[in-house]
């Protein structure tokens, strides 16, 4: 089972890539119209941070099968899993709440007479860019790598 949980963190981590790719194209602060991200950079840096020392902690238990590595990845998911939540409650509410205040704000906006929308008059944080899918893909491979690292270690230390 240790590599059936790893092979499942690879997929996992490819996931969560292409969503920290998508929210690093998109993440602009110098830009004036850019609406500010409700994905704080430390959260961001903090969860990919401890995803990669929890992943290579528990390479270090598929080779080596020493417990103390598996014990270092099973405390970095705890600490993946905080960020992870926390970034999917405000991803949530950005995703709810944008699009209706960004397009009345965008019809009332001075300068536009015709009640469309310009360019750049639709200012969006970068995580509204984030598609559904991605986030929900990405949440069930952590829910199953968490499931299964759980269950390699408590079996580990049970024998």
């Amino acid at each position: 089972m240790p590599v059936l949980a790893l092979i499942a963190w690879g997929v996992t981590a490819i996931a969560g890539l292409y969503l920290l790719a998508i929210w690093l194209i998109e993440y602009d602060p110098d830009f004036r119209h850019a609406a500010a991200t409700r994905l704080p950079v430390s959260v961001v840096s903090s969860h990919v941070l401890f995803a990669v020392v929890g992943l290579m902690s528990w390479v270090m238990y598929v080779i080596t099968d020493k417990s103390i590595y598996s014990w270092i990845a099973v405390g970095a998911i705890v600490l993946i899993a905080t960020f992870g939540l926390t970034m999917v409650v405000r991803w949530i509410g950005v995703y709810r709440a944008l699009p209706r205040h960004a397009f009345a704000r965008a019809a009332m906006a001075p300068g536009s007479s015709s009640g469309l929308a310009g360019p750049g008059e639709l200012a969006v944080p970068p995580e509204r860019h984030l598609p559904v899918s991605g986030v929900i893909a990405h949440g069930i491979l952590a829910i199953i790598t968490i499931v299964l690292v759980v269950l390699t270690v408590l079996g580990a230390a049970g024998s």
